[in-house]
């Protein structure tokens, strides 16, 4: 049975994505190309769960999606701030960091607790989006996103890339409507949108 490495995200307003494309491009000039964001094939998203499905159950899963995205509202949400982490290789990645509320940790949970029956974190190889070598990074983050980065642990942010860098525009606020499950990529990026809804039903 064929299986995929999967992110169910939020997808911020165009105005939003642009600025995160356009930060990711000084990242990209100055560190190198391993995290290329754009509109179409690499998209800018907060992610709320991760982990791996059967392709006979994506029917099932839209079902999930789209109860869920019904029952909440588009959400205006504010970047505090440019976030800089290391990871298990001692590579530094960017991000802008999300402020937390009530409605998208709770859309967080929900999205987790009622995708969990038809979720696993044995994830391989062949189960990303195909784009070149697979950092073993991008596999240790799908195994283990339950564990350390959900619920409490949940840390909204939009990825921009490799690298630190701190002259970068950010959108203080913007909004998100769009609830998407997308083929993870290498590095945890959303390569192909399966599905999508707006959040509200509209």
């Amino acid at each position: 049975m064929s299986k995929k490495a999967i992110d169910v995200v939020l997808l911020p307003e165009v105005a939003a994505a642009d600025m995160a494309i356009e930060a990711n491009g000084k990242l990209v000039e100055k560190f190198g190309d391993e995290i290329v964001l754009d509109k179409n094939k690499c998209l800018p998203h907060i992610s709320l769960a991760m982990g791996c499905m059967d392709e006979s159950d994506l029917a099932q899963i839209n079902e999930v999606l789209e109860s869920i995205a019904k029952s909440y509202q588009p959400m205006d949400l504010g970047v505090t701030g440019i976030g800089v982490e290391t990871n298990s290789l001692g590579q530094k990645v960017s991000a802008f960091m999300i402020g937390k509320s009530q409605p998208l940790q709770s859309l967080h949970e929900e999205v987790l607790e009622k995708s969990q029956p038809l979720l696993t974190s044995d994830v391989s190889i062949e189960m990303i989006y195909p784009s070149g070598d697979i950092s073993e990074t991008t596999l240790q983050w799908i195994k283990n996103y339950r564990d350390k980065a959900a619920f409490e642990n949940f840390s909204p942010h939009i990825t921009l890339g490799y690298g630190a860098i701190e002259d970068l525009q950010f959108p203080k606020e913007f909004r998100a409507a769009t609830l998407a499950l997308c083929h993870l990529g290498n590095h945890c990026t959303c390569r192909d949108v399966l599905v999508s809804f707006e959040l509200g039903g509209s």
